[in-house]
C-alpha cells in the first residue's frame, strides 16, 4: 500500500502534461533564455520578479481609471509577470537546482496571488466589473485546485484545460489592452439591461468555460477513481 508521504512525493515529481496551444514555443524559447541569464540570478530572483510584476500589473489597471495609457503598462508588465512566473522553475531545471517539494508550494503559492492580483486589479478598473473579475479569478483558482489534485491522484500536472494556459490568458489580456487603448473596439454594451464592456463579456465567457471543462474533467476523473477503487454495493 502506498503510503501518504509517497503519494506526496509522486504529486510533487507528477510529469508536467503540455497539452495548451503554446506550451512547445515557450518551452524553447525559456530554456533557451535560461542558459544565457548571468549565473548570480536565481530562481527566487525570477519568482520575485513575477509577483512584483502581478502587483504592478493591478495598479496599472487600478490606474486605468484615470486614463487608458495605464493599459499599455499593464501590457508590458504582464509580459515580465510571465516571464517570472515561467522562469524560476525553468531556471532551476537548466541548473539543475531543482528543490522539488519547496518549487512546487511556492509556484503554486504565487500563482494564486498572482491570479488574485490581476483578477482584482481588472475589477478596479474601468474596463471590468469587480464581480466578473472576482469570478474568473475563483473559476481559475477551483481549476487550479483540481489540478493539484490531479497531481496526487493520478501522478499527472496538467495545468492547461484544451489549448488555453495561463500564457494564452495573458495574451487575450495584452490584445484586449490593444485594442481599447488605440480605441479600435467600442467599449460599452447593453445586454439585457446591463452596461457591460468587452472586459466582461470576455472574463464571462472564459469564467464560463473554465466551469464547464471543470465539470467535465471532474466527472471524467471519478470514473477513473471509481474503477480503481469500487465502492460498496448497495444491500
Amino acid at each position: 500500500m502506498t503510503t501518504l508521504d509517497e503519494r506526496h512525493e509522486e504529486a510533487v515529481k507528477a510529469q508536467r502534461e503540455e497539452s495548451f496551444l503554446l506550451a512547445v514555443p515557450e518551452k524553447r524559447f525559456l530554456r533557451w533564455l535560461a542558459a544565457r541569464l548571468p549565473r548570480w540570478i536565481l530562481p527566487d530572483d525570477m519568482t520575485a520578479v513575477g509577483v512584483g510584476a502581478a502587483i504592478g500589473v493591478a495598479v496599472a489597471y487600478q490606474l486605468s481609471n484615470d486614463g487608458s495609457g495605464w493599459l499599455w503598462a499593464a501590457s508590458a508588465l504582464l509580459v515580465v509577470q510571465w516571464i517570472g512566473d515561467s522562469l524560476d522553475g525553468t531556471l532551476a531545471r537548466v541548473r539543475g537546482i531543482e528543490r522539488p517539494t519547496y518549487g512546487y508550494y511556492l509556484d503554486h503559492l504565487v500563482d494564486a496571488f498572482a491570479t488574485a492580483c490581476i483578477g482584482i486589479g481588472l475589477g478596479l478598473s474601468p474596463y471590468m466589473l469587480l464581480s466578473v473579475g472576482t469570478l474568473v479569478v475563483v473559476a481559475y483558482l477551483i481549476l487550479s485546485i483540481n489540478v493539484y489534485l490531479e497531481s496526487f491522484a493520478f501522478n499527472r500536472f496538467s495545468i492547461g484545460y484544451g489549448k488555453i494556459g495561463p500564457t494564452e490568458i495573458r495574451l487575450i489580456l495584452i490584445l484586449l489592452n490593444t485594442f481599447l487603448a488605440l480605441d479600435i473596439i467600442g467599449l460599452d454594451f447593453d445586454i439585457a439591461g446591463l452596461d457591460m464592456t468587452v472586459f466582461d463579456l470576455v472574463g464571462l465567457v472564459i469564467a464560463a468555460t473554465m466551469i464547464v471543462l471543470l465539470v467535465g474533467r471532474s466527472f471524467r476523473n471519478l470514473r477513473e477513481l471509481a474503477e480503481r477503487e469500487p465502492g460498496a454495493k448497495r444491500r
